[in-house]
């Protein structure tokens, strides 16, 4: 059996891992797209590492792009088998990818119009939309600890990680030549208080465990600070200094995550009487669709919801989906809050916001999670003085900040948690992915403090034999 990686090995995009059990029996866990990579970005999307074609099984631990992102190219590129995930990550996927289709044909139109009066080659987007939609017929759902046989000797098992809705740990129990292996994969780990979803799961005891380690050295801080912060940064931006408090987030989960704390402060009569806005129509789509799965609220939202229908709605909330409105969003004097995607400001309605807002020193930038340091995200959290976007320099004179403690991904406490259930002595060997390489190898020293003694951080391409 071998075990080899092509996607968020070393870094945090890209997610790919590829089992093969025999010669002619290949398994797919993850098909995501590289993010925020600046130059190599696009060829990293091209590059597989290996044949679309000789997948048997395709496997996905929840809808982020950086997870299933580059499922249309798959498909375009030769596969035909299954997709297996959770029924609430198939149906975000849905939304997820057809978004992912839409801005890559549009950045294309826009690239090839500069490289056309230039007297360059056209170039094609990795997908259409008509590409994403092949997808979904291929879509095979399996709920929550419910073992499904994917084909004998392949018995398939997934366990809620906290992270999103829908997101889960694969759980694998392979039987090869009469030798039975357990293989876990635990996609992105979320955290165990967290504001929205359920703790993470335990899962079966694996010999080889596949972890994500976005913030391995890191100890967030509690949640309950968030919501403070968050209305410290909207006091101090629209009432006292009477700009806009624009906030990058991903439409899915980091959205609304923040409409839940504005909700929560409505209910407490805290909330700044002020127009907020969020202004990405996949935002609301996802939102909506969010909704329909309330039975994987925690105990918390479950009670909140008792004396309110709907947790991500308070007054002066305003949905855009119009382009034209979001336009006049940056004409607007208004002292307003923008919720726009996405989270690392690298595409999105977002980044025209931050072009038209950034040298006014009235104005913040509001970051609420991680971004890939050569992202404008990542560019804008150094701090520099000016920043290049659509290929113009601009002064940075609105003040930039962050809230650490909404992160998605558990800290080090809650990864370390999540392995809990395990014992040690029988995990054969333990991957790091998902992860930035100081991070990598300060957490593989705590691990084996933990007694977890083989704790591998595999490079791109690599191949491992198990």
């Amino acid at each position: 059996m071998k075990l080899s990686f092509h996607g968020a090995a070393r870094t945090v995009t890209g997610s790919k891992h590829l089992l093969q059990i025999n010669p002619g029996k290949k398994i797919l866990l993850d098909c995501g797209m590289f993010q925020g990579m600046g130059i190599d970005t696009i060829r990293l999307n091209s590059e597989w590492g290996f044949e679309p074609k000789e997948l048997n099984h395709v496997i996905i631990s929840h809808a982020h792009i950086d997870h299933i992102g580059l499922l249309p190219k798959l498909v375009k590129d030769g596969y035909k088998g299954r997709i297996y995930c959770t029924p609430a990550t198939a149906s975000l996927a849905r939304l997820l990818l057809i978004d992912s289709a839409h801005i890559q044909e549009a950045d294309i139109r826009y690239l090839n119009k500069r490289r056309k009066k230039e007297g360059k080659p056209l170039v094609e987007p990795l997908y259409t939309e008509d590409d994403a939609a092949t997808v979904f017929s291929m879509f095979e759902t399996i709920p929550y600890n419910d073992p499904y046989i994917i084909e004998p000797g392949i018995q398939l098992t997934f366990t809620d990680c906290g992270h999103i809705l829908g997101s889960a740990a694969i759980n694998l129990r392979i039987k090869e030549q009469g030798i039975i292996t357990h293989l876990t994969f635990s996609g992105d780990v979320g955290r165990y208080r967290d504001m929205i979803l359920k703790s993470p799961q335990e899962f079966p005891q694996a010999e080889y465990i596949i972890l994500e380690s976005t913030y391995g050295d890191r100890l967030h801080d509690l949640q309950t600070v968030a919501t403070e912060k968050l209305l410290d940064h909207i006091v101090d931006t629209c009432l006292k200094d009477k700009g806009k408090l624009i906030i990058p987030a991903f439409s899915l989960g980091r959205t609304q995550e923040i409409l839940y704390m504005l909700n929560r402060l409505e209910l407490e009569n805290r909330l700044p009487p002020i127009t907020y806005y969020v202004d990405s129509p996949l935002s609301v789509n996802i939102t909506e669709a969010i909704k329909r799965y309330p039975g994987c609220f925690n105990a918390s939202v479950q009670h909140v919801l008792k004396r309110d229908d709907d947790v991500f709605d308070f007054k002066g909330l305003k949905y855009i989906e119009d382009v034209d409105d979001s336009i006049k969003l940056n004409d607007s004097n208004e002292p307003c809050v923008i919720i726009s995607a996405s989270g690392m400001a690298e595409a999105g309605r977002v980044k025209h916001h931050i072009a038209n807002n950034i040298a006014d020193g009235r104005n913040k930038i509001l970051f609420t999670g991680y971004c890939e340091p050569q992202s404008l995200g990542g560019r804008l959290k150094k701090l520099p003085e000016e920043v290049r976007i659509f290929g113009k320099s601009f002064p940075v004179r609105a003040r930039i900040a962050e809230i650490t403690s909404l992160s998605a991904h558990g800290d080090y406490d809650d990864l370390s948690q999540w392995l809990a259930c395990q014992d040690p002595q029988q995990v054969k060997k333990l991957f790091l992915v998902h992860g930035e390489y100081d991070v990598q190898e300060r957490f593989r020293e705590r691990l084996v403090r933990k007694g977890f003694s083989d704790v591998e951080i595999p490079d791109m391409h690599a191949v491992y034999g198990i």
